[in-house]
């Protein structure tokens, strides 16, 4: 197995064609919630990941889930969207990002950290990493979601981000089953963003 990323919450090890992925214990914590935490939050990222199955929605696919820390998943091969989004006709990837977060959007599932290193281009762009990922149908949620990856273009592709969000955001409000409210709503998160930075 070979150590391939480290964040904040797990490791990542690449074995042959599948992830595996270990949430990392937190001595800081009690250690009681601590393994509640890593439990609760593998099991919901399962769960997604279970139902993005059921939706044939291009994400890895669930191989093993051992109910506490550890999840299996298939190994996506490609270019992290990162790396190559601008490199590519960067309004069609952005058209298709917008038409995939609407259907996600649209089965109540928030990625939770919708960032272009998440996504990953092979034949189409393929979903990683749902592990702030939850269920809701809430229009602030999908409102945040939305910012955030406003929040991710502006900081990694400041030179076509504008250009990319345009054309992201006209796709999902074409997809998205309550697009025009959460555009709205979206509208107040970024309001509201911009009133805490004057102070």
């Amino acid at each position: 197995m070979e150590l391939i990323a480290q964040g904040a919450e797990a490791k990542l090890y690449r074995n042959d064609n599948s992830i595996i992925k270990e949430r990392i214990r937190k001595s800081y914590r009690i250690e009681e919630i601590d393994d509640k935490l890593r439990r609760s939050r593998t099991r919901r990222e399962a769960k997604i990941l279970e139902k993005l199955a059921a939706i044939d929605f291009p994400a890895p696919r669930l191989i093993e889930n051992d109910k506490k820390e550890r999840l299996v998943m298939e190994f996506i091969d490609g270019d992290k969207v990162r790396d190559i989004l601008e490199k590519k006709d960067y309004i069609s990837l952005s058209k298709e990002i917008g038409k995939k977060i609407a259907i996600l959007h649209n089965h109540g599932i928030l990625h939770g950290d919708l960032t272009t290193s998440n996504m990953i281009l092979d034949k189409e762009v393929f979903f990683i990493d749902f592990g702030l990922g939850f269920f809701s149908k809430r229009l602030e949620d999908k409102a945040v979601d939305l910012h955030l990856f406003r929040q991710a273009l502006e900081s990694k592709h400041h030179k076509v981000w504008e250009k990319c969000f345009d054309a992201f955001i006209k796709e999902y409000e074409k997809h998205a089953e309550e697009g025009d409210k959460t555009l709205i709503r979206l509208k107040e998160v970024e309001g509201r963003g911009r009133n805490k930075n004057k102070h």
